[in-house]
Formats: C-alpha cells, structure tokens, sequence
C-alpha cells in the first residue's frame, strides 16, 4: 500500500526581515491563498470548540464561495467540540491531514488519523475530541444540504484515503486518478469531496469549463495551474477557490505526485432565483 503525505499549515508568523511579496491572488473568478499567508493572526475562534483554531478558507459571500464552506482546524490536545455544528441544514466532511482524532457520530466512536474522511448528513449528532498528545489539524467542509423530494438524505460514513481505490481517468494510463468517496451517481449526495492525483508529467489537457464550484487544497507536491487566464504555480499546503465557469487546466511538474482535496457541488437542478 502506497503511503500518502498531506500537508498542514505551521502556523507561527514570519521573521521582521522576510519580503513582503507572496503569491496570494484573489480575482471575480478565482482565489489562491498560498500556505505562507496561513499564520497564527489570521485563525479564527469557534463558538463551543476548545484549544482550537481555523484557517478559514472560503465561505459564502459576494462574488466569492456561493455554496460552500471550507477551513482547517487544528485541535490542542485534549480540545475539540461536544457541540460542533451550529447549523442543523448542514452537511460536512472532515478529512484528517496530521495527528489523530477521535469522532463519535451517530452514537459510533472512530478513530480518525491522516487521510480518515468523514461524511456527515444534516441534523446529525456528533462530537470529535483530540485525545492525543499531539495537535491534530483536519479540514472541516461545510455545505447547506438541498433536500429532494422521494429521495432520502445520505447516511453518515466513515472511511479513509487508504481504503478507497483511486480509478484512473479514461485515456491516461493512470497518470491523472481520482478517489471518489461517493458513488457520483447517488443521487442524495449534492457535493463530493475527492482526493485528485496526477503523477510526475499528467495534465488536465483542455481548459474544463464547468457549472461545478471548485475549492482545491494542494496536499501533495507541485504544479501549474491553469484559473481563468493565468497559469499559476503551486504547491502543498496551498488553497484555490474557482468559481462556476472558470477555466481550469493543470500540468503536474513533479518531481513528485500532485495531489489536491476537491470540492464540487452536483447532482441538483440549478436554481432560476437569487437570493
């Protein structure tokens, strides 16, 4: 079995003499927030969560994230939530990048280490306590779930990176694979939430132009990246949101595998309303 690696933000805060230069890039289309910009003052505090705090990556907003919520939480020994979920319309998943937590959902207790995935249906009961020595960073998605009539709510799961085969892209060799955690022909999903993999040399080879909103979280190597016009270069531990439409294409460099946490919204009919 191939060992996977998934980066998580150092937090702390750069030394006086370092340039003030960065890559982040925030556009009508599209966002990077790279890992350097991912320190301690730009965390946030949650309301009934204990020696935690969040890298909050996107949310919904004006001519930002419309359906989604993303961020990195990392949880002190002994900290985490008896009360997590405020939002009782809310879906999530959680995905472990580094230590271990444990997550009782639905009455159920599960040990969760790097790459344990977690997929949490609205109005469901759970906690997640770090019981380690260590700290414990997980990446916390959030969606307001869209109910369909005749077809039932998805039930929770528990599962890992590991023990979900990745099946390659037709025409690659293998080269560009994706870990679907969810059948994507079940319908009471309406967002997945899958592991991308493109080894040294695979590419995306047209411009994907698509109604899906996308947010990219680097957890492996490096890359080019094609959002919108621009080619962009990056790396693990770095963030990309793409909104609906934007044009997206990827060179995988190496000299590693490249590999990204995706996030897309699905299987609904499209709203003819704004809010």
């Amino acid at each position: 079995m191939r060992e996977h690696a998934y980066h998580s933000p150092a937090g702390g805060h750069p030394d006086q003499s370092d340039l003030l230069t960065g890559r982040a890039v925030f556009t009508e289309a599209y966002a990077v927030i790279p890992r350097g910009v991912m320190r301690d003052i730009v965390t946030s505090n949650l309301p009934h969560w204990d020696g935690t705090l969040a890298w909050v990556l996107a949310r919904p907003l004006s001519g930002f994230a419309e359906t989604f919520s993303q961020m990195i939480v990392e949880v002190a020994p002994g900290g985490g939530s008896d009360r997590p979920e405020p939002d009782e319309t809310a879906e999530a998943v959680l995905f472990v990048t580094a230590g271990a937590v444990e997550v009782i959902l639905a009455g159920e207790a599960h040990a969760m280490r790097p790459g344990g995935y977690a997929f949490i249906p609205p109005a469901t009961d759970w906690t997640i306590r770090n019981r380690s020595d260590g700290a414990a960073t997980f990446h916390w998605i959030r969606k307001a779930y869209e109910p369909v009539d005749q077809i039932a709510a998805p039930k929770a799961f528990v599962t890992s990176d590991a023990e979900v085969e990745p099946v390659a892209m037709p025409g690659t060799d293998g080269r560009w694979a994706t870990t679907r955690f969810v059948d994507p022909a079940d319908m009471a999903h309406d967002m997945h939430v899958n592991i991308v993999t493109f080894e040294p040399g695979a590419v995306i080879p047209f411009a994907e132009t698509h109604v899906m909103e996308h947010g990219l979280y680097v957890l492996e190597g490096k890359a080019v990246y094609r959002l919108n016009r621009d080619w962009v270069e990056v790396e693990a531990g770095d963030f990309m949101w793409l909104r609906a439409f934007c044009p997206q294409a990827c060179y995988a460099g190496g000299p590693g595998r490249f590999r990204y946490l995706l996030y897309k919204d699905v299987n609904r009919h499209m709203k003819l309303r704004l809010r």
